[in-house]
């Protein structure tokens, strides 16, 4: 395990699980305090997206939109052109999903520092279904000029990430899960936009993933070191703009490389990664991810074993990949 200090038992059978998303409602309230320009606006949803506490504590701040992603984004584009610090929610499948010309237009084209909140991304939504388990938010996101891709791993890291965010001069975009997830990271965990961070150190593969996923990496070099495998873990909270050099300095030192997120290998992290190697570090690569479906209703830890998105699937293709 490397110095980033993380919690000591990390297959802890009681380890602590809280929504991603909490960790945004906290970080949110607490941007808030430091500074009024941050101000929030919200598509109906802000029990869900936990905006409930700003909204609450900042009612002057605070703007009910309704059900209309177009207007949220347009109206947050305003504000950030008025010198204000908007963050701006839904479910992530109605934005980026249903307004990503409005973000390309109002918002990239004219380099508004707009933080864009997608929640319950991926498919551990659960019960919802395809129709709400956003898993194309990571490529359509990143292609777009001017926008930051933030897919935090925990609630923990998630607070931090929102402050980091409402004093970043960009565009933001931060995708967040909606069940629990186990809590790894502390408040001692660095974090700061752009960075990857190694958080296990080995010689034999790289296992490179991006918010919930990170977790999985973990247990499954902690199985892997059992067997013989000495597996390196790179968090990539930041899948634009990417970390390079922490990337292909553990690369070059491995020269195998599994990558791992919730959503489709095309286009995401995993697509982020094969471009990056294909220019500047050809390496044998195997990309976890949906492999070009929809996701299913089901329990969210179902779907994720279904969908080969657990640890046991990050520990398989690790072995295929060296053998």
């Amino acid at each position: 395990m490397s110095d980033m200090h993380l919690i000591e038992d990390i297959l802890a059978k009681d380890i602590v699980r809280e929504p991603i998303r909490a960790g945004f409602g906290h970080g949110l309230k607490k941007a808030g305090e430091l500074d009024q320009r941050v101000v929030a606006a919200c598509a109906d949803l802000t029990d869900s997206t936990k905006m409930v506490d700003f909204a609450k504590t900042f009612p002057d701040r605070y703007i009910e939109i309704g059900v209309a992603e177009q207007d949220l984004v347009t109206v947050g584009s305003g504000l950030a052109a008025m010198g204000k610090i908007p963050f701006v929610s839904s479910y992530a499948a109605f934005m980026p999903g249903r307004c990503w010309e409005q973000i390309r237009t109002t918002i990239c084209l004219n380099n508004q520092p707009v933080k864009l909140i997608g929640s319950h991304a991926g498919v551990s939504v659960g019960p919802d279904g395809a129709t709400h388990q956003m898993l194309e938010d990571l490529a359509l996101m990143r292609v777009l000029p001017n926008m930051v891709v933030i897919a935090p791993a925990d609630s923990v890291e998630a607070e931090k990430a929102t402050l980091a965010m409402a004093n970043d001069k960009r565009p933001n975009y931060m995708r967040l899960a909606r069940e629990g997830t186990p809590v790894f990271t502390t408040a001692d965990t660095p974090f700061e936009i752009g960075k990857a961070y190694v958080l296990d150190y080995g010689q034999d593969v790289t296992i490179i993933a991006t918010g919930t996923m990170t977790y999985q990496a973990l247990v499954a070099a902690e199985k892997l070191y059992k067997e013989g495998i000495d597996a390196e873990v790179v968090h990539v909270p930041t899948i634009k703009p990417l970390d390079e050099e922490t990337i292909l300095k553990s690369v070059r030192k491995t020269k195998h490389v599994v990558t791992a997120e919730e959503g489709q290998r095309a286009g995401g992290l995993g697509g982020a990664i094969a471009e990056l190697l294909s220019e500047k570090c050809p390496a044998p690569i195997m990309r976890i991810g949906m492999r070009d479906r929809f996701g299913e209703s089901g329990e969210p830890d179902e779907l994720i074993h279904h969908f080969g998105l657990d640890a046991a699937h990050i520990q398989a293709a690790a072995h295929l990949l060296l053998s």
